[in-house]
């Protein structure tokens, strides 16, 4: 029986004849606290679905971020920004505003990087790998685009976020998905991945790469290759032989991912971990 507390929270609000409804029909109550569990399940099971029809098992995954774009729209949001200051040189904000617009401008040419990397993965591989992303703008965009320019299959996982985020134009037709869990958004940037490539990024991309790195240390996910492009950038934002230095970790997971500079870099790694041509 239900009790009558959470009989009150699973009705509230709705109109009395929606109880005259097939439940898998009753979209407000599939909205309600106590439903959660069944959203859950179904944001595991939508994807599974559709790429299982696709006969879609095996993805390289490429983290990055969604703030860092091409060049010349770099170079274009730089000169707003500087121009939107000369208008109020001492606010503090739009100063902000242009050293982060210089901070990302440097980093736009992970952007082409992002871009050949997918481009290498479905002609190197002859489409055996799909090219999964979070599916948003930026760098996550790049490498989705070098697969769908290419002919390959390129896999959208996007999220629903406070500023809403479009899937971008790049990802295969049917290949576009919308998560509300994070957690199971991870899951599935997880479930297929026979090696992750983690581009420049924040704090979402490091949340996907030391969640996989967990995973892996703790047996939850086979040992894959793990690659980080960009040597100056992470060797300034991370530093893992500190923790290694302390005890926190092993010696042994300092090892368990690789930094370069290139795309081919990348892809050396992954063609030699599964005997592919280079």
């Amino acid at each position: 029986m239900i009790g009558k507390e959470l009989r009150k929270k699973l009705y509230k609000d709705l109109p009395y004849e929606t109880s005259y409804k097939r439940a898998y029909e009753d979209t407000e109550l599939l909205k309600k606290p106590p439903l959660r569990s069944v959203r859950v399940q179904l944001e595991l099971l939508k994807p599974d679905l559709y790429l299982l029809a696709q006969n879609i098992n095996e993805a390289i995954v490429c983290f990055g971020s969604a703030r860092v774009w091409p060049e010349k729209e770099s170079k274009a949001r730089l000169a707003k920004a500087k121009k939107e200051l000369a208008t109020n040189p001492r606010s503090k904000k739009l100063q902000e505003a242009v050293h982060a617009a210089e901070g990302l401008l440097s980093l736009s040419h992970y952007y082409e990087i992002g871009r050949e990397l997918g481009k290498l993965i479905v002609t190197k591989s002859r489409n055996r790998f799909a090219v999964m992303t979070g599916g948003g703008p930026g760098l996550m965009e790049a490498a989705n685009r070098g697969a769908y320019e290419n002919g390959g299959t390129s896999i959208g996982m996007n999220i629903t976020l406070p500023h809403e985020q479009e899937p971008n134009p790049y990802i295969s037709k049917d290949m576009a998905f919308l998560f509300h869990y994070f957690s199971i958004r991870k899951m599935h940037l997880v479930i297929r991945s026979k090696a992750v490539v983690v581009l420049p990024g924040g704090f979402g991309t490091f949340d996907e790469m030391f969640e996989l790195l967990t995973l892996i240390q703790t047996g939850k996910k086979e040992r894959i290759p793990i690659i980080l492009v960009g040597k100056e950038f992470w060797s300034k934002v991370v530093n893992v032989k500190a923790l290694s230095d302390y005890g926190v970790i092993n010696p042994d997971d300092c090892r368990m991912y690789q930094v370069v500079d290139t795309a081919q870099e990348a892809w050396d790694i992954i063609a030699k971990f599964y005997r592919l041509d280079k």
